[in-house]
């Protein structure tokens, strides 16, 4: 996501953690956001302010008392310009300040002085994660309408082994961006499928597609970062989940069916970006198929088709769907439109460079029940996925900044 024109106040508190807010800023500023550093004094014994100077293009902020600092970009200002105050690593001693109250550096100053949301990344040791009074204090700031982001479980600098840990960088970047995304979506409940599936030979073999899952796994993050309640239901991929978001792992295009329709009922938009496989082996064998003369013939058997399913059901539900061809493009997504009962379909020709599998990038064309078309150029899955949902929006007519 670009946060072009975007100010995020980061701060940054006193843990060993702090070295990794360093790729933190590079993600905010690589985004387009324009990034202002304030550091407590114990955070600038771990790393230097000219290191995250250097990195954001802007002055760190350090010292409360600095008339200079005050008169050019003091806390007042810093906290009236923010469009997010996120404190990454977020210490207990720094979240103990902030749930009593207590504004007595920079950081706690500006914290107490925005009305920008706050984001806070804890980062501890796992006894000081556990504490019962650390537990209040995060629990007192959630129910006041601060924003925390989980820390993760793992081996910690202090030698423990627990929660505690801050969390990567690019989830911390994911929360940011949900937190500033327009909330066009809030009170829909999004069902998207992704990836391929596959249908088992025997237990080494299986038949299969191309299809990495990427389309699909950047339709549910803007999805959950529009406001929407989101179920993702994935065959195989090697992608990381997005933050905030129910997965559902299947492997076969029946076990997608199966989830699918069980909870097609409380869905009011489902987007089907899944390669399914139209087939699968009329038999599997339970051992391994053994090497027997120059051919083997491989009977195969019609799955079920989740989509004609999903348009015979359709109700109030908004359906788009998905089409990958390699030749006729244009006719072969309106027949598909027509014939699934489709509010809108995203077409594709795959033997165009930059529009196939396994690529970040996507060259589409989107077909509207009422007989629309809109051609798009090539760009990349997470600028498309963004498109898609702007469609749906004016389908469903939601205001644009809802």
């Amino acid at each position: 996501m670009k946060l072009d024109n975007k100010t995020i106040v980061l701060g940054i508190t006193g843990g060993i953690a702090a070295y990794k807010s360093l790729q933190l800023v590079r993600l905010l500023t690589k985004s387009g956001a324009m990034v202002h550093v304030i550091m407590t004094k114990s955070a600038t014994e771990f790393v230097t302010p000219l290191t995250f100077q250097t990195l954001s293009g802007n002055p760190v902020h350090t010292d409360l008392f600095n008339l200079y600092q005050e008169q050019e970009i003091g806390h007042i200002s810093l906290a009236d310009r923010a469009d997010l105050l996120l404190i990454a690593p977020a210490t207990a001693n720094t979240i103990g300040k902030i749930a009593n109250g207590l504004a007595d550096d920079l950081l706690t100053t500006t914290v107490m002085a925005t009305k920008a949301p706050v984001l806070l990344a804890p980062a501890m040791n796992v006894n000081m994660y556990e504490n019962p009074i650390y537990r209040d204090n995060e629990n007192r700031l959630r129910c006041l309408g601060y924003h925390f982001i989980d820390a993760e479980s793992g081996n910690l600098a202090c030698g423990w082994s627990g929660s505690g840990r801050l969390a990567r960088p690019e989830l911390i970047f994911e929360e940011v961006c949900h937190l500033l995304s327009p909330r066009n979506l809030v009170g829909e409940t999004v069902l998207i499928t992704a990836g391929p599936t596959r249908e088992e030979l025997d237990p080494v073999r299986y038949l299969t597609n191309h299809s990495s899952g990427k389309m699909g796994y950047e339709l549910a993050r803007a999805a959950r970062n529009r406001g929407a309640q989101v179920l993702l239901v994935s065959g195989p991929t090697a992608l990381e989940p997005p933050c905030g978001v129910e997965l559902i792992q299947v492997t076969t295009a029946q076990q997608m069916y199966s989830v699918v329709m069980e909870r097609a009922y409380a869905c009011s938009i489902i987007i089907k970006a899944a390669a399914v496989a139209d087939y699968r082996p009329a038999q599997r064998s339970n051992e391994k198929l053994k090497k027997q003369g120059d051919r083997l013939t491989v009977e195969l058997e019609k799955n079920p088709d989740i989509l004609a399913e999903l348009g015979k059901l359709k109700k109030n539900l908004l359906l788009v769907g998905f089409a990958a061809e390699t030749a006729d493009l244009q006719a072969h997504a309106a027949a598909k439109l027509k014939a699934k009962n489709l509010d809108m379909i995203v077409a594709n020709d795959v033997t165009q460079e930059g529009a196939g599998f396994n690529v970040s990038t996507n060259i589409a064309r989107l077909l509207y029940s009422d007989g629309r078309e809109e051609s798009l150029e090539l760009m990349s899955k997470e600028q498309l996925a963004g498109i898609i949902l702007d469609r749906i929006r004016d389908l469903k007519q939601i205001p644009a900044q809802a």
